[in-house]
């Protein structure tokens, strides 16, 4: 036993022999201790909290590190070099201004607050903690000035995919880069709804929102820098790059599935219209007081490689959310935010290779499936009452994935050089499966669920990159200059043949129509249609498999004329092998009017390419309003029909932007005010319903994609945010605003009949992408382990066209968002919240009418789910 106890004391010997006492105080910037700051030695699970008087004291191995992490502050490693160790720690929002930007610019050397053009840079962790959103595109509809995306409902796969957009342009007319990389687009093309019709655009959403650090958005014409797409701007994701940390957050939330306020029972309203007698909107299935629910379990790790500041870092996330069922007409039972369940792996990685050469990697793979309802089947020629008594609601589900990696080397030579050469890849595949279906040419033997096939864009990208930064010319010059090869391959593959096929009265596929023909429905007296109803089927007739390059040259430059003084340009070049080349250029400048106010404006050229899917897309499919179904095909822009019709071939948009505004920075407040201009010419966009009844199609109407209007843009962006530290608590509020004002200048019809080709619904609809105004007032207050915050984000009037062609003018709402949490311990956060507290519903001018998608509202802005009640677990170890 004495033998023990003296092994005991020489080994506590010998580790006090080889550990030190480190000791220091910990403030912010405003001289204040902070207390139960983490202070841990890398590497292990040693560690201490400070006290209140921000002291701390801990005995660490010889060599150590210490981590210094508070909530809400940017963490800090430091070498322990010395017996004491004092520091400042800065606010997230604090640091984030400072941080050298990737998008916007290629001097490395410039900041958000000395750039030319106007830049956003949006912490994904104080978004977490004043919202309740789960995905990227809801966080940023309210975050952002000028971002706007909205759930729609019966719009085929765009209730599977919500399309977004940037200053009121299209969905596709925004880039979207990952660690400053180009992202693969969708291979989804909205063809219903309010919102990004005939557009395709890039899922946000297919990244899950705890593996981005921060995101920047680029608000100015960027295709002369970018490339192709970036008319309005670019949304820049900068994934995570901690280490030595585990992160994740479990959040479940519902909606209020009563509605309120200006919509209750007793409303008028038109025949067939259901709401019961206690103002639930549930038109399907059985009423609920909560619908919606949704969970969400993110968790976030990286770890450190090697010895000069090598990483990995892992996110992986699971969404689950149920449908919402909202008041609707009989024709469209199933009016309601899709079912979608989801899960996602995104890695980062940075490996260095030497002293100044480095490689990296990034990419993921998000899977969902989902589940969205189509229009109601109530009667007649669809309907097979031996199946669906009385009528169906077909569903339309869907496999999404999206795979993606990048991997490159970056370098920096012994002359200044910076290098980078990069290739990504990225894939998204759609797929189809319709349930609760019939072919009702089958009648009685149709199966109740069809394969219909799908659609996938695959996109790879290879880039070689130089840049330099000379100190010595003027008060600095950097140039920078490069090359892009780019592939594309757009595909629609077919479904199972009864998922489109129409089959004579012996149940063979009708191919000879003079001599087969459909069984008839002894109610209508009407043939009945083939192809799986919700939506029809991709036959091997609408198979697609086409391909194209793109390469392209640029060169930037940045000059420091004097200290106050900047300018800059740019100039890209590219060529497309199915259309030609395009070569566009940017001119930028800013003015420091004193120390605390910049002056800064730009103009430029850009363009878009169109998309393979515009160009080769083609589906028939069935078109439901208040009058009925209508069988539609939408022709292919190379096809023989389409050239018929008078629609000519699809070339590239063009634009014009110019923006002007300032930056001012005095302390604790800070303010930018943009004001700019887009003009564009040969706009995409999916034509009206042309009359096809008498040309043997088998549909009664036929629509195309065609450049086919120009417009002008004015806007303004401000964004005001100012934070204060007084004692333990510190307030925070931010204001961010856009006001809209898109005009068509001209509709490119030809000899085409204008109301036919891009008539006044169509109109409304392209304009109602653009709304006149969006302002979110944010404020927040933290004290000790207790935040909350409350925002408030008012939406314009939106006009649209029904049907019947009267106005459907939806009045200005103000939405209230509130959240609190409370830190329950170092490594527990608990948040409680409700977006759009007082579940206010979007309201109509005239009560009366139907809507695009079969709802008592359309796909407007702030959306028409009502209240939506959330708790969040988070843990950091």
């Amino acid at each position: 036993m004495k033998k023990i106890m003296q092994l005991f004391f020489l080994l506590n010997v010998t580790l006090m022999l080889g550990q030190k006492e480190v000791s220091g105080v910990v403030k912010d910037k405003s001289g204040n201790p902070l207390p139960r700051v983490n202070v841990i030695e890398k590497g292990t699970k040693n560690g201490v909290s400070t006290e209140m008087d921000g002291s701390y004291k801990l005995n660490v191995s010889e060599g150590a590190s210490l981590i210094f992490s508070y909530i809400g502050y940017k963490s800090i490693t430091k070498n322990v070099d010395g017996p004491i160790i004092n520091l400042v720690l800065s606010q997230e929002g604090e640091q984030e201004l400072q941080e050298v930007q990737v998008v916007g610019s290629r001097n490395v050397k410039r900041t958000v607050t000395t750039s030319a053009v106007p830049i956003d840079m949006i912490n994904i962790k104080d978004v977490v903690k004043q919202s309740g959103k789960i995905e990227i595109n809801s966080m940023l509809q309210y975050a952002a000035p000028s971002f706007n995306a909205s759930k729609q409902s019966g719009s085929d796969g765009a209730d599977h995919i919500i399309p977004a957009t940037l200053r009121g342009m299209g969905p596709d007319q925004t880039l979207v880069l990952i660690n400053g990389k180009r992202r693969h687009q969708s291979s989804l093309i909205n063809l219903f709804g309010t919102r990004g019709r005939g557009n395709t655009g890039t899922d946000l959403n297919a990244i899950p929102s705890s593996a981005v650090k921060r995101i920047e958005i680029l608000r100015d014409g960027a295709a002369a820098q970018y490339g192709s797409d970036a008319i309005a701007g670019v949304i820049n994701l900068v994934l995570n790059d901690k280490v030595d940390e585990l992160t994740g957050t479990v959040t479940y939330g519902a909606y209020n599935a009563k509605a309120k306020g200006d919509f209750l029972p007793g409303t008028p309203n038109t025949e067939g219209f259901r709401l019961d007698e206690n103002g639930y909107g549930n038109s399907y299935g059985k009423d609920k007081s909560f619908d919606g629910g949704s969970v969400s379990l993110t968790a976030n790790y990286g770890f450190g490689i090697g010895e000069k500041g090598g990483f990995a870092n892992f996110t992986t996330e699971y969404i689950k959310t149920d449908k919402t069922l909202r008041p609707a007409y009989d024709f469209r039972k199933g009016f309601g935010d899709a079912e979608v369940e989801g899960f996602n792996f995104f890695g980062n990685m940075v490996i260095p290779v030497s002293d100044k050469t480095e490689f990296y990697a990034f990419g993921g793979r998000d899977f969902r499936n989902t589940d969205a309802y189509a229009f109601t089947r109530n009667d007649g020629e669809r309907v097979v009452e031996s199946i669906y008594p009385g009528g169906y609601t077909p569903r339309i589900t869907s496999n999404i994935i999206d795979n993606s990696v990048a991997a490159g080397f970056r370098t920096k030579t012994d002359s200044g050089w910076k290098i980078d050469f990069s290739n990504t890849y990225g894939k998204n595949f759609f797929h189809y499966y319709i349930k609760g279906t019939i072919n009702a040419s089958l009648e009685n033997a149709s199966p109740t669920e069809f394969d219909a096939g799908g659609h996938s864009l695959s996109q790879n990208t290879t880039n070689f990159d130089f840049s330099k930064n000379y100190d010595s010319v003027l008060k600095g010059m950097n140039l920078a200059f490069g090359a892009e090869f780019r592939t594309e391959t757009f595909d629609i593959f077919a479904g199972e043949q009864g998922s489109y096929a129409t089959y004579d009265t012996k149940g063979i596929p009708i191919t000879d129509p003079e001599n087969q023909s459909a069984p008839i429905d002894p109610i209508s007296g009407e043939p009945r249609p083939g192809g799986s109803q919700g939506f029809p089927g991709y036959s091997p007739a609408n198979a697609v498999n086409e391909s194209r390059t793109n390469f392209s040259l640029y060169a930037d430059s940045e000059f420091d004329i004097t200290d106050d003084f900047l300018v800059s340009a740019a100039a890209r070049f590219e060529n497309y092998s199915d259309f030609g080349s395009t070569l566009n250029g940017k001119l930028a400048s800013r003015l420091k009017l004193g120390k605390n106010l910049n002056l800064r404006g730009s103009i430029s050229t850009g363009f878009r390419a169109p998309s393979l899917a515009q160009i080769y897309y083609n589906l028939s499919f069935t078109n439901f309003n208040s009058s009925g179904a209508t069988d539609v095909l939408l022709s292919s822009n190379d096809s023989p029909v389409t050239k018929a019709f008078g629609i000519q071939k699809l070339n590239e948009e063009k634009a014009v932007n110019a923006s002007l505004g300032f930056a001012a920075n005095f302390g604790d407040f800070t303010a930018t005010v943009d004001g700019y201009y887009i003009g564009v010419k040969d706009r995409i966009v999916l034509t009206g319903y042309f009359d096809a009844s008498n040309l043997n199609l088998g549909v009664s109407e036929a629509q195309f994609f065609a450049n086919g209007v120009d417009t002008e843009t004015y806007g303004l962006d401000i964004v005001f945010s100012w934070r204060k530290t007084f004692g333990a608590s510190t307030f925070g509020a931010n204001l961010v605003g856009n006001i809209n004002n898109m005009k068509i200048t001209k509709v490119l019809n030809g000899a085409l009949d204008e109301e036919t080709f891009f008539g006044a619904r169509e109109k409304a609809f392209l304009q109602a992408s653009a709304p006149e105004n969006k302002f979110s007032l944010n404020l927040n207050y933290a004290i000790k382990k207790f935040d909350a915050g409350l925002t408030l984000t008012h939406f314009s009037e939106v006009v649209l066209v029904d049907y019947d062609g009267a106005d459907d003018v939806y009045h200005q709402k103000t939405i209230t968002d509130l959240t609190a949490g409370y830190q329950l311990s170092k490594e527990i956060k608990l948040s409680i919240g409700c977006n759009n507290l007082f579940n206010i519903y979007p309201t109509k001018q005239d009560e009366i009418g139907s809507t695009e998608a079969g709802g008592y509202w359309d796909a407007v802005q702030m959306g028409f789910s009502g209240a939506f009640y959330y708790a969040r677990l988070g843990f950091t170890f």
